[in-house]
């Protein structure tokens, strides 16, 4: 097996589904990139990748201001799918005609594969795909040739062998087109050669040699919040380092009932790393007082936190990195790209609200990892399935599940909401089957009735969703024995709530987060 890392990458045109085709592209085992619409040809040039997929996009190519990739990109001789608004820009491009379509295609749709070749290779006949468009090609560019089609779109599907370009009207990416992982892997591995390297134990072994030659002599400084990222990341970074790392557990006063105190056992019990607990909980609490918007409440605690830590490192000698937990989805969620159409969604607080004086360079050894291959990595490197399945926590804590602005006795609620919601979520064997599931504080005052009197208190929501990555999700049909469980605990037990009410929203339209 090559050592090089095989790589596809993905022209972000602002898909909602640009995310998910990276991961179908690292689930056949080949290393996906995503890059802004408009990166230059000589960049993708230099990334020696095996291949380019055109992302889709909210756009019609023959507007004025429609994303347009550099033109050159075609001159490469890389192999290049083009998927929805993709294959439009490539036939616009290459000299074909785009119109506005007499009909919409929306949802599910039957595709007609005429020419089961290449991409279409072991897929013959009739099959169902998800499509999403407005916009049809009319005419293609010479030398392409039809490979499917549906009743509404007469290049449903396109080639150009010769030139090793590709185009789909559909979206592969998506579990509504159950053989599109297939379409996928036949572009990656039968159009693009790659064999298939990127595998967890090779990103591990490639990643621990890339911590020890970045690192040297210094030390390091991570900050450990005993969810699964930075857990990982500091198995990771020890396996490298081993006591050049130092782990730093920093109670902000958002953790959950207990956590500060299951994070100190396990750390300083079971593993052979230098750790060391501060308690800021006040420190954080007095930051964030009167602050009730979140993205401000982000970047407040992400401020505080690299100050805690920079104040921590003076007292560890060649302290020169401060290592995080920061995954791919964060930093594809977090950072606006210029001229991206796609718009940032939030600042996590691993990749923003950090201080320009910070004198710690950051190390991030997951930050080109998807959750599932975090789980992985963490599982390779001997963690605890506590650990590893944990259900993902996010970085500013209950902050960020405590509407408007925190408050003291508001996250005490939360926090005996939360224990209560965790508690009976195990208790009906759920907890590893669920991806998320949390209770959110909501400062909205409803009248109930309690033991025959009238009451004015705050309401709880419920939020259980499923999803493989964090990227998308959907919400848990919960059995009503275990609402309905949660909801009696929740109401008889915790002072100042008399409403428990369950979140029903996907991932699009909604975050799994309330902030």
């Amino acid at each position: 097996m090559s050592n090089k890392v095989e790589t596809v990458i993905v022209l972000d045109f602002g898909s909602q589904y640009s995310q998910l085709i990276a991961r179908r592209i690292r689930e056949c085992n080949v290393y996906s990139k995503i890059l802004p619409f408009n990166t230059p040809a000589a960049k993708i040039a230099a990334e020696q990748a095996q291949g380019l997929i055109l992302s889709g996009g909210p756009a019609s190519v023959y507007q004025d201001n429609a994303p347009k990739c550099d033109p050159a990109i075609f001159d490469l001789n890389l192999p290049i799918l083009g998927i929805c608004y993709g294959q439009q820009l490539m036939i616009n491009i290459l000299g074909g005609k785009v119109v506005r379509g007499q009909a919409r295609e929306y949802g599910k749709a039957i595709l007609n594969i005429s020419n089961s070749q290449t991409l279409f290779s072991g897929i013959e006949g009739d099959i169902q795909v998800w499509m999403s468009h407005g916009d049809k090609v009319r005419e293609l560019p010479e030398g392409f040739t039809v490979r499917a089609t549906t009743d509404n779109t007469e290049f449903a599907g396109i080639a150009n062998e010769a030139r090793n370009m590709y185009g789909i009207q559909f979206h592969p990416e998506v579990v509504h087109t159950p053989r599109g992982k297939e379409i996928i892997s036949n572009f990656c591995h039968k159009i693009c050669g790659c064999v298939g390297n990127w595998t967890m134990a090779s990103f591990i072994e490639s990643a621990v040699n890339e911590i020890r030659k970045t690192v040297g002599d210094s030390q390091v400084v991570l900050g450990l919040s005993g969810g699964v990222d930075s857990s990982v990341a500091a198995a990771l970074i020890n396996k490298a380092i081993g006591n050049q790392l130092t782990c730093i557990f920093v109670n902000n006063g958002m953790l959950r009932k207990g956590e500060a105190e299951r994070v100190q056992q396990l750390f300083s019990d079971n593993f052979k790393i230098n750790f060391r607990y501060i308690d800021a909980e006040q420190r954080f609490l007095d930051k964030l007082a009167g602050h009730a918007d979140p993205e401000r409440k982000r970047k407040i605690i992400g401020h505080e936190f690299v100050e805690v830590f920079d104040e921590e490192s003076k007292t560890i000698t060649n302290a020169a990195f401060l290592a995080q937990g920061t995954t791919y989805p964060d930093v594809i969620e977090s950072v606006p790209i210029d001229g991206n159409p796609a718009s940032m969604i939030k600042s996590h607080h691993n990749v923003g609200g950090l201080p320009e004086k910070m004198k710690l360079k950051l190390l991030e050894p997951l930050s080109r990892l998807f959750k599932d291959e975090v789980r992985e990595v963490g599982a390779q490197l001997g963690l605890p399935k506590d650990v590893v399945w944990r259900q993902p926590f996010p970085g500013p804590g209950l902050a960020v599940r405590h509407i408007g602005a925190v408050t003291k006795e508001n996250l005490d609620t939360l926090r005996d909401a939360d224990a209560i919601v965790v508690d009976e979520i195990r208790k009906a064997g759920l907890y590893y089957e669920i991806w998320q599931t949390f209770a959110v504080f909501l400062p909205i005052r409803t009248v109930g009735v309690m033991g025959d009197e009238r009451t004015y208190d705050n309401a709880i929501a419920l939020r259980a969703v499923e999803s493989s990555d964090g990227m998308t999700a959907d919400w848990v049909k919960l059995p009503y024995e275990v609402l309905g469980n949660i909801s009696t605990r929740i109401i008889n037990e915790v002072q100042g709530i008399n409403r428990v009410v369950y979140d029903i929203t996907s991932k699009p339209p909604g975050t799994i987060e309330w902030e």
